[in-house]
């Protein structure tokens, strides 16, 4: 981990009494660092939405197909994951670096715990680099600048954008932020998304209460899209087979997962 990096910033805005999406969705997954807050607006949500918690495996489980694959199949040494969350068993580094021990993976995350958790637990091989940025995903040329120093953007990178767009409530923006950073690496890059859908086929009707209760009661405010909104994140890109699917269902073993209201896809740069 770089050393440029420290934690006292973040630490000055930790707010243990409101509801935080990196510490609700470390609950949903089984993990331990969270605070009671966290617990109860994730129970309620939970049981507004009880799908939530596959939702929230499913995403995970997602990133690990489409690690192992971008490193494997297709040679990527290179990831830049965008909105880390919380530390977990099986992240980004982990994954890449089994696959590839020289893999370089850099870490961008705003939230305050989960930058004093990177630094000690995002740590890579000897041969490859892990490190972690604390920057806001609406502030994407600081971002592509700062990965510069650990990544080589003159090579392909892999951009990881999971369940973090929905963060950014305006679609315009949303849409400028992908197309900023997928500028700024090379032809050979790829991008990976994950985003909530509130489209009926695949039982995401439920998801727009369950976000007015987050938005009302958590931190950051959340948005859900249409499957035709997501699509056009990937505008000039080239999708992977299977295309925009349910996440739970990319090149997962063929009648191993039911869909869940989160489109997840793989798309590589022209």
């Amino acid at each position: 981990m770089s050393e440029s990096h420290t934690p006292t910033s973040g630490a000055a805005r930790l707010n243990t009494g409101v509801a935080h999406n990196a510490r609700v969705w470390n609950y949903w997954i089984g993990g331990k660092d969270n605070y009671e807050v966290d617990q109860k607006v994730g129970e309620h949500v939970a049981g507004m939405f009880p799908i939530i918690r596959d939702i929230a495996r499913a995403d995970r489980d997602f990133l690990g197909r489409a690690v192992t694959f971008l490193a494997g199949e297709r040679g990527v040494r290179q990831f830049l994951d965008i909105g880390t969350g919380l530390p977990t068993a099986e992240n980004t580094h982990e994954i890449a670096q089994r696959v590839a021990h020289d893999a370089r993976i850099v870490y961008v995350d705003n939230d305050p715990i989960v930058l004093v958790h990177a630094r000690t637990l995002l740590t890579g091989t000897s041969e490859g680099r892990t490190d972690y940025i604390d920057a806001d995903v609406h502030h994407p040329d600081a971002i592509v600048e700062r990965a510069g120093q650990t990544l080589d953007l003159t090579q392909p990178v892999a951009v990881m954008m999971l369940g973090i767009l929905n963060f950014v409530l305006d679609t315009d923006e949303a849409r400028d932020i992908v197309r900023r950073v997928m500028t700024a690496v090379p032809s050979g890059s790829f991008l990976v998304l994950t985003h909530p859908t509130f489209d009926a086929e695949l039982g995401g009707e439920g998801q727009i209460p369950a976000m007015k209760f987050w938005n009302e009661n958590a931190t950051p405010p959340i948005t859900a899209r249409s499957g035709a909104d997501i699509a056009a994140f990937f505008e000039g890109l080239e999708l992977l087979e299977p295309g925009l699917v349910s996440c739970s269902q990319w090149r997962a073993e063929p009648g191993s997962h039911v869909p869940v209201p989160q489109y997840g896809a793989v798309a590589v740069k022209p």
